[in-house]
């Protein structure tokens, strides 16, 4: 027995992993800044920033995700913003790329990884397992969205909007208000995608006693990147409509003067199909 290794992080009460994702359809944007604006998400954290092309990468992205559990089914949809680091100790590991050789995927050494600094989640027990299990920084929401799907004439326009919201007092609810804090579109027609291994991606939070967690989500299929090849400001609009709130205060200091690099998506491969009625015939 290695008595310098640790013991994995206990999982509360209630709880079990891995946790088991149903079907996904997921959406990110990234931007590069200056390191400085980052410094201070990442101060105590043990983490560093990774740097691409010089510069600190900030991303959100909008996930919708089904589950199934013993007592029934749960749709949750969120928005993370994170900031893409590495555990400083690990720095002679980590391999210097440029932002298009991130965004291929050809880091296998998964250290880069996402500390989220703000979560918005419009599902109760996802706020919950959220903070319990991994500390993330969630906060009830609700979402107006328009997206992609093959049930719905041809698009590939991805457009969210992220509202205010509180929870019930019973926790098992969320109360929804008409204040929006944020909202994007982001056009990618006409790009070529190129499928790109981006899966797995380490989440990275702390525990109650400020223990830097490291967690990798698995995606069994490949990611599409889309390269926005400098017309960033073209394809993808951010507007911040509640500047007070945390979440928007976050996007505003980190993504000011910021226009997007590239984006990546994922949809949940279609699993069955209902097709359309024909008359049977009747009489012989």
């Amino acid at each position: 027995m290695n008595e310098l290794a640790p013991p994995l992080p206990p999982i509360p009460a209630g709880f079990r992993l891995p946790f088991f994702y149903g079907a996904l359809h997921n959406i990110g944007i990234d931007y590069l800044v200056p390191p400085e604006r980052v410094n201070g998400h990442l101060a105590g954290t043990g983490l560093s920033p990774a740097l691409l092309d010089g510069k600190a990468c900030v991303s959100f992205n909008y996930q919708l995700y089904f589950a199934q559990f013993d007592f029934g089914p749960s749709v949750t949809q969120e928005i993370e913003l994170n900031i893409i680091a590495f555990p400083t100790a690990s720095s002679n590991l980590v391999p210097e790329l440029t932002y298009r050789q991130f965004a291929q995927g050809e880091d296998q050494t998964k250290l880069r990884g996402n500390w989220r600094i703000q979560v918005a989640c419009d599902a109760p027990i996802a706020i919950r397992a959220g903070k319990e299990l991994f500390n993330e920084p969630k906060f009830p929401a609700w979402f107006k969205t328009t997206m992609p799907s093959p049930n719905a004439d041809p698009s590939a326009v991805w457009q969210v909007e992220c509202l205010d919201a509180s929870l019930t007092p019973d926790g098992n609810d969320i109360i929804r208000h008409d204040t929006s804090l944020f909202s994007f579109k982001a056009d990618l027609s006409g790009l070529l995608p190129a499928p790109v291994s981006m899966a797995p991606f380490t989440e990275y939070g702390t525990d109650a006693n400020r223990r830097t967690l490291a967690a990798p989500l698995n995606v069994y299929q490949n990611y599409q990147h889309f390269a926005f090849d400098g017309q960033g400001g073209k394809r993808v609009s951010l507007t911040v409509d509640d500047a007070e709130s945390g979440v928007g205060a976050d996007l505003k200091a980190l993504l000011k003067d910021a226009h997007a690099v590239g984006a990546w998506s994922y949809q949940s491969p279609i699993v069955a199909a209902q097709n359309r009625p024909y008359y049977s015939a009747t009489k012989s």
